[in-house]
């Protein structure tokens, strides 16, 4: 029994040994006294305040014009378009887009908020409207324009409806990203058929 001890005793003291000459150096890592100490590290102070993406009159403001957008642009393709499916494709689009425009005005009036909708285009949508409009291979100019801009609607609702920060509002961009997505694929079967 004394010779069990005395082994026992002999490894706690070898381990207590080899602890003490390792470091105790923490690779980054701050105590919680360190965190409290330096802003930086506390986790707290780094959450993410939410971008503008995700306030509400910024994406109303988005929204809406990219349906004027889409609406205008569709006028000019009812015009100078010459393909049957660019034509049938811009008729859909003014109304579809006059519809979601309607949605968004009642998801706003029902969420409360005061957001005003906006009634010019900004100016880098006008003057993609202003290319549009002189394009010479307007067909192709026009499918491709279409992919794009529903590509970027699309990215504005999904982030919204993820993140946004009015839920009726969120809920409108969840219902209407599908109809995005659908308009995207259709532009971009159209487009990829033109010669």
């Amino acid at each position: 029994m004394h010779r069990t001890l005395l082994i026992a005793g002999a490894a706690a003291a070898a381990m207590s040994v080899a602890a003490c000459g390792q470091r105790t150096e923490t690779k980054g890592a701050a105590t919680p006294a360190e965190q409290a100490a330096t802003p930086s590290a506390n986790p707290a102070a780094t959450i993410p305040t939410p971008s503008n993406e995700a306030a509400a009159p910024d994406f109303v403001n988005k929204a809406a014009a990219s349906d004027m957008f889409e609406i205008e642009a569709a006028k000019i393709a009812q015009k100078r378009g010459q393909n049957a499916e660019v034509k049938k494709f811009a008729d859909k689009m003014i109304a579809d887009h006059t519809a979601i425009t309607a949605n968004l005005k009642k998801a706003v009036a029902d969420s409360g908020q005061a957001i005003t909708l906006p009634t010019a285009l900004p100016a880098d949508l006008q003057d993609k409207l202003d290319d549009l409009n002189k394009a010479g291979n307007f067909d192709r100019a026009y499918m491709d324009n279409q992919v794009d801009a529903h590509q970027a609607a699309l990215d504005v609702m999904q982030r919204f409806a993820q993140d946004g920060d009015v839920p009726t509002i969120r809920s409108f961009a969840a219902a209407t990203a599908p109809m995005i997505q659908q308009h995207h694929d259709q532009a971009k079967g159209i487009r990829d058929a033109l010669k």
